[in-house]
């Protein structure tokens, strides 16, 4: 290899960086901390970006939708004043969609505890007599309690050096999440005026970092990031929007079948089972069992046919209303969903389960779209997945492919 200036430079930082990686390997704590240290402080303008994707999905609907016929008219004064106006107007309906859904559950759950509350005495009579009736089927008489002799003084006195030791515990552990609850108010305060930046500024900032890419990579590596871009960008709005319109059918059919079954809280369950909808898979199921529970504190019966019911609508929302709603852009097959939702759910929470099926929705259209194209480049024609058998040869690479049968065309006919 000829010792010219490109290779010395390209020597140079293949040295430089094995030894920034030996070193890290070295100090391996070191690195882990000072990498969570820059997470934590790059956390709020990575929320504030997510805030900003799932508040321009509505900002588009307001926009392109409710004052269209100003922007075909081409205003000058609304060209200027558009967007701040539609930010504002988006910004609004999120607050106040927030707001109605808080006044109507909490009401809701405020009765069920005030009704708790109430047949709680009787609840725990019945609880005692079916304790002593099993203590008397063991044979065991019931007054062997009245029997045991309890040191009070001793119990007071265990209890009180026990908070005096666990004192400045407590305190510690006040503080802390007292702090942690002061940060994470700050983060979102911080993140929340980003986001209304990016949605503000996003064709500019969109310029500036195409500029900034044409400056430092070549034409044809920024068309293949922008490709992705838009492909992750569609993908991913399909599915907040689809996630969304799925849970407003779902709670409106879940009201609709409870009212008309005279079920117990039918405007709260189907809330709660609209709002946990959005989690994919599992939410529904989550607000199933919260409804059931609450139901069975009425009647365990109603709670029965509160399960089924909800049994029947999911196969009706996940073979009918999610693949016409969400549409085939997003949807993944089902066993490349539970994959993605369970991954995501172990390693992020509920954020994780949240973005873990686009996320992965964009990962398989990509495998699938580089498969494609190695195929071409190999002139193999690709196995159709229902009438190729499992034993067929696989085709040469330099064979030709097949022609596409020419289709049957019919005779004109004669004027």
């Amino acid at each position: 290899m000829e010792l010219n200036k490109n290779n010395v430079k390209k020597i140079l930082w293949i040295i430089t960086f094995t030894v920034l990686l030996l070193v890290g390997a070295l100090h391996l704590d070191v690195v882990l901390g000072l990498l969570l240290q820059g997470f934590g402080l790059i956390k709020p303008f990575i929320i504030g970006c997510a805030m900003a994707f799932i508040m321009n999905v509505l900002l588009r609907l307001v926009e392109e939708k409710l004052f269209a016929p100003l922007n075909r008219r081409n205003f000058s004064w609304w060209n200027r004043c558009r967007r701040g106006v539609c930010v504002v107007l988006a910004i609004g309906l999120l607050i106040g969609l927030i707001f109605i859904l808080l006044f109507m559950i909490v009401p809701e759950i405020t009765r069920t505890g005030q009704m708790i509350a109430a047949q709680l005495p009787g609840q725990m009579d019945r609880f005692f007599a079916w304790v002593q009736n099993w203590l008397a089927s063991l044979q065991i008489p019931v007054d062997i309690f009245q029997n045991i002799d309890i040191d009070w003084n001793k119990v007071v006195s265990v209890v009180s050096d026990s908070l005096k030791n666990g004192g400045s515990a407590v305190f510690n552990t006040t503080m802390g999440i007292t702090s942690s609850i002061v940060g994470g108010v700050m983060n979102l305060v911080l993140a929340s005026v980003f986001s209304i930046y990016l949605l503000l500024q996003k064709e500019k900032l969109g310029a500036q970092l195409k500029n900034a890419m044409l400056a430092f990579l070549s034409a044809s590596r920024v068309e293949k990031i922008l490709s992705v871009g838009r492909l992750s960008n569609r993908i991913f709005s399909k599915f907040v929007s689809g996630q969304c319109t799925e849970a407003v059918i779902l709670g409106a059919l879940c009201f609709i079948g409870m009212t008309i079954f005279s079920m117990p809280y039918a405007m709260m369950i189907s809330v709660v089972i609209g709002v946990t909808a959005l989690i994919p898979m599992f939410g529904a199921f989550i607000g199933a069992f919260i409804g059931a529970f609450l139901i069975l504190m009425v009647d365990p019966m109603e709670a029965l046919w509160f399960l089924i019911y909800i049994v029947i609508l999911q196969q009706l929302e996940g073979n009918l209303i999610y693949p016409r709603v969400v549409g085939k852009s997003v949807g993944l097959p089902g066993i490349w969903v539970l994959v993605a939702v369970t991954i995501g759910g172990s390693l992020w929470g509920v954020v994780g389960i949240l973005l873990s099926v686009p996320a992965c929705s964009v990962l398989y259209s990509l495998f699938r779209q580089l498969v494609r194209d190695r195929l071409q480049r190999k002139n193999t024609p690709p196995l159709q997945r229902s009438k190729e058998p499992l034993d067929r040869p696989v085709p040469a690479p330099d064979a030709p492919v097949p022609p596409a049968p020419s289709p049957v065309q019919r005779p004109k006919r004669k004027k």
